[in-house]
């Protein structure tokens, strides 16, 4: 005789949170529908793409209405670093590798595209293409190097890329054969580019193309961790020795996406030797890299729209602090609040401060830390 057993299903978060049998239709809240997961993305993608034809004023959070060439030069900058923080977020926050050496691949990206320019007579785009490939071909021989130290810890991969990220700098600021200008950096050559890139009144350009960039990113980035590598990049994130007891070969994993976040930062490179009309030494130094953490962290580490409200909201913030530092406003103040204002790192070390100890899991965690509270309290 067989007996039919009901299974109860246990209380749970439910569908919403991805577990747990679907709720009854009396259960669902009326005339309430999940919006699709392509539509946070298009409303931002609009918006960004109506900025450059809004005449709007915003005084206090803007030199000048949105459309003018200061405000989008600033837009562009913080997109620019929002893609830079997207790809260091597929090592750090996808994977759990914390390299000291991504900022390595953005300045050979910018040092390596006006070098193929001026040098070997290249447009932009040709000399783009050829560091682009030349330059993940280096992130394979680096990354591999620097991942067969993990044996020895996760502290080993990182010193070990942040000894590359110090021999570049090195190199760099030794300004050898004349070729990378030292300590002043190199300037962009506007006969090496097109003109489109050119000139204050070009700046709208600069813009899209910074968008661009962030788009392919973002797409890349999103793809790649909802795809099953990205999973096991998760896998590895969490718990790497299950990884390797379930047939799968951590090495190969962690080394794809470390070529894969070096591509898309070589990429940058390109773009922000663009928008920033030049590249300086600073940008292959371990600090960079180090920024591009703090804007990870801040964001919220391993999430979709954490690094790029991280990047965004660090270069905003530093620009405007650099700007209110050096304003009459702040000069008129006492000495002790004058002086802290002026420094910008100092302001925004205390607002990060602040802000990890209010949401430790990121801005984008915010609702979450609050939900939990709630229900503790409760």
């Amino acid at each position: 005789m067989t007996t039919a057993v009901t299974r109860t299903p246990p209380a749970g978060p439910g569908p919403d949170a991805g577990e747990g049998p679907a709720a009854a239709p009396q259960d669902r809240p009326s005339g309430r529908r999940p919006l699709p997961a392509w539509a946070v993305p298009a409303a931002v993608l609009l918006l960004l793409l109506t900025l450059p034809f809004s005449a709007l004023d915003i005084p206090g959070l803007l030199d000048g209405p949105v459309n003018s060439p200061g405000s989008l030069q600033l837009f562009a900058l913080c997109l620019v670093f929002a893609g830079f923080a997207l790809s260091y977020d597929l090592l750090f926050g996808r994977t759990g590798l914390l390299s000291f050496g991504h900022a390595l691949y953005i300045a050979g990206g910018a040092y390596g595209t006006q070098l193929a320019m001026s040098e070997l007579g290249l447009g932009l785009v040709p000399a783009g293409l050829l560091t682009l490939a030349a330059g993940t071909l280096a992130a394979c021989l680096l990354g591999a190097i620097s991942l067969r130290t993990l044996a020895l810890g996760g502290i080993g991969f990182a010193m070990v890329t942040l000894a590359f990220a110090q021999a570049g700098s090195i190199w760099v600021s030794r300004n050898p054969g004349g070729l990378t200008g030292g300590e002043e950096g190199l300037p962009l050559r506007a006969d090496t580019v097109p003109g489109a890139f050119i000139g204050v009144g070009n700046t709208v350009n600069v813009y899209w193309l910074a968008l661009g960039y962030l788009v392919v990113t973002a797409a890349v980035v999103w793809i790649a961790a909802a795809s099953p590598a990205g999973k096991v990049w998760q896998g590895i994130r969490d718990n790497e020795q299950r990884v390797s007891v379930l047939g799968r070969d951590p090495f190969r994993y962690k080394l794809g996406a470390f070529v894969l976040a070096s591509a898309l930062a070589l990429l940058g490179g390109i773009v922000y030797l663009v928008v920033t009309a030049g590249v300086t030494p600073h940008a292959s130094t371990p600090e960079f890299t180090l920024t591009l953490l703090v804007m990870v962290v801040l964001g919220g580490a391993g999430t979709r729209w954490g690094p790029v409200i991280g990047g965004v909201l660090f270069i905003y913030l530093d620009h405007r602090l650099t700007a209110l530092g050096v304003s009459d406003a702040v000069h008129g103040l006492p000495t002790v609040i004058s002086a802290p204002l002026s420094e910008p790192l100092v302001v925004l070390g205390i607002l990060f401060v602040v802000a990890v100890y209010a949401a430790p899991g990121g801005l984008t965690r915010i609702g979450a830390a609050l939900r939990t509270r709630r229900g503790r309290n409760a």
